[in-house]
């Protein structure tokens, strides 16, 4: 976005929030009903053995305690090398996502989908996803932290399309309702764009303060 009028920038922010919010809604409101179940006896693996082991090595990658886990190691490594900050933003980011994302699933109580089997044991409610969500934020806040200006289009693409393979496994396991896993993807997307800049934005000035000795 480097060399766009600010104005342009700032409209295209506003539109990108509105739509994923809008999104959440949508998935919200509009979410179990006959769309959702015929997507989702599509893609459940149940009776399919390769679309089964391939869902349960994406699930994997979306654990969100291994997200977790995996932001705390990541931010060490920032620390050690340097980049602190962007080491406490990433872990911020992860965590107040998560903490967010249970917290709508105990708000919503959507109870998951019971037309197939579940082919891995779940325990908490159904809306968001919570595999969506945390792969989401965790994926794409590490690729716009660790790429440099010029390579953070393909970085945050890859990011997203992990994310939006290992939400579509959570279908496929029989685990959720597609739009579950489409609201998942539109908070985490959310909350990437709402809180990583500014997070970061505000320890560039603090720690700048802080040399100035103001």
């Amino acid at each position: 976005m480097t060399g766009q009028p600010p104005w342009r920038v700032q409209w295209r922010f506003i539109i990108a929030v509105l739509a994923l919010a809008g999104a959440w809604l949508a998935m919200l409101f509009g979410g179990a009903g006959a769309v959702d179940r015929a997507i989702y006896e599509i893609l459940y693996a149940g009776h399919r053995p390769a679309l089964l082991a391939t869902a349960r090595a994406f699930t994997l990658l979306g654990e969100p305690t291994l997200l977790i886990g995996a932001s705390a190691v990541t931010a060490l490594w920032l620390w050690h090398s340097g980049r602190g900050r962007a080491g406490l933003v990433l872990l911020a980011v992860t965590l107040t996502g998560r903490v967010l994302g249970e917290a709508q699933k105990y708000w919503v109580a959507r109870a998951r989908p019971e037309l197939e089997p579940h082919l891995v044991v779940v325990k908490t409610n159904s809306f968001p996803s919570g595999h969506a969500t945390s792969s989401m934020i965790f994926y794409l806040a590490l690729a716009l932290i660790l790429t440099s200006h010029g390579r953070w289009r393909f970085a945050a693409a890859a990011a997203i399309l992990l994310s939006l393979l290992i939400g579509a496994s959570r279908v496929m396991l029989g685990v959720h309702w597609p739009s579950d896993v489409a609201g998942g993807w539109a908070f985490g997307l959310l909350w990437v764009l709402l809180i990583l800049r500014p997070a970061e934005r505000l320890l560039r000035r603090n720690s700048e303060m802080e040399q100035s000795g103001l």
